[in-house]
Parts: structure tokens; C-alpha cells; sequence
């Protein structure tokens, strides 16, 4: 990722989107396009960005799409990219909105304002499920005090499941997390990590298999 940040640009026209991926990258944002905004829920899932362009100016939208990617994107702010709007209906899309037409730099400059208003995220603190503990900075893992060894991509996925405790994630989200997207690693590639930490954390182990799913860390 840039020093800049994840843009995640839901656009249905793939000109468009070229475009606005040429502009956003100049300025030093990663850019990860999606062609159906009706997938940017999960899109926004997968990629966690720090921001969200999402067109609604295409047809045939569901009408709770901007809520439903606003939700799946916390705390990452959206920029609705829309046609004319009632001013009451501009009102339930946040205040981050661009309205078509518009030239890439108004876009950009949209995405910069999102970011500035939502401010810094806080540093990620220690991270605890029961006995287990992760300090992030430190890059250490602990049961009841005791060290335990993790390897990076261990950490990784562990830290992950522990910062969103509670929440199912299937094995391609837990791909996009630890390894990347494009990694190229397969589902199994998930499970075998799985079982290694389990067999690391003991009776402790707070990661719990989501039957069809995938998994999930009991808080």
C-alpha cells in the first residue's frame, strides 16, 4: 500500500474507472477497481480501503447500496458518485458526495477531503480473546504470559481475527488480509494456518471453524 492510502473505486464504466484510477495513482493512491458497485460490499470486505468511491449513478442499484458499503467499509469514509439528486435524498448519502458530470481532479479532490475529515486512525493498541494477547508494535504473541512463537503470516492472521472479533470472514477474505490480494495461495493455504495456530495457542485457542464459511474469533 502507498503512504497514501487504499482507494477502492466501485464504477461500472471501465473508461471511467481507467481514468479515475490514472488520477488517483498520480497523486500516490493505491487503486483496486470494482465493475459491479453492487459487489462493493463485499469488495470492501475483502480490501478494507481507507476510502470508497461508489458510483450510484448506474441502473438497476439496490436502493440500500450506499448504506450496506458505508457499513461494510467502517470506518473508512465514501464518496458517492451520483447524477442530479432532491436534496432530501442527498442528505442519506453522507457528506461526501461528487456529482457526475465531473473532471478526474474533482474526484480527487473529493477522496482527499474524505480522508482529511475522517482524521488519523489511533494506532492499534494490544489486542487480546481471553489469555491470549497480541501487542502489534511489538510484533509478540502470549498466552496466560507465556511467549508463544508465531511466524509472520501467523501473526498476521491472527492479529486480524483478534481486531474484529466476533465476525465470520470465509477463507478468501482471511487471503486478502494476511497474504494479499493476488497472493496467488489457495483456501487450504488458510486452513493449514489455522490448524498451525491452534496447535500453538492450545486449550486456548480462540478461533472457531464456521461450518460452509470459514472462520471466526470468539471474543
Amino acid at each position: 500500500m502507498t503512504a497514501d492510502g487504499l482507494v477502492l473505486v466501485a464504477e461500472h464504466d471501465p473508461a471511467v474507472a481507467e481514468l479515475q484510477r490514472r488520477y488517483l495513482a498520480r497523486e500516490g493512491y493505491e487503486v483496486r477497481i470494482e465493475a459491479d458497485p453492487s459487489r462493493a460490499p463485499a469488495a470492501a470486505e475483502r480490501a478494507r480501503p481507507d476510502v470508497v468511491v461508489l458510483d450510484l449513478s448506474a441502473s438497476a442499484l439496490p436502493a440500500d447500496l450506499y448504506r450496506r458499503v458505508a457499513e461494510a467499509a467502517l470506518p473508512a469514509p465514501v464518496v458517492a458518485v451520483t447524477g442530479p439528486l432532491d436534496p432530501a435524498i442527498a442528505r442519506h448519502l453522507g457528506e461526501h458526495r461528487v456529482e457526475r458530470p465531473f473532471g478526474p481532479r474533482v474526484l480527487v479532490a473529493a477522496v482527499a477531503d474524505a480522508l482529511r475529515r475522517r482524521g488519523p486512525l489511533p494506532a492499534p493498541g494490544p489486542l487480546r480473546a481471553g489469555p491470549v494477547a497480541l501487542d502489534p508494535d511489538r510484533r509478540t504473541a502470549a498466552v496466560s504470559d507465556h511467549r508463544v512463537a508465531l511466524t509472520v503470516t501467523e501473526f498476521d492472521l491472527l492479529a486480524f481475527l483478534m481486531a474484529n472479533p466476533g465476525r465470520v470472514f470465509t477463507r478468501e477474505q482471511l487471503l486478502d488480509a494476511a497474504w494479499g490480494p493476488g497472493a496467488g495461495a489457495g483456501s487450504r493455504t488458510v486452513d493449514v494456518h489455522v490448524a498451525q495456530l491452534r496447535a500453538k495457542l492450545g486449550h486456548d485457542n480462540p478461533i472457531r471453524t464456521v461450518r460452509g464459511v470459514g472462520y471466526v474469533l470468539d471474543a
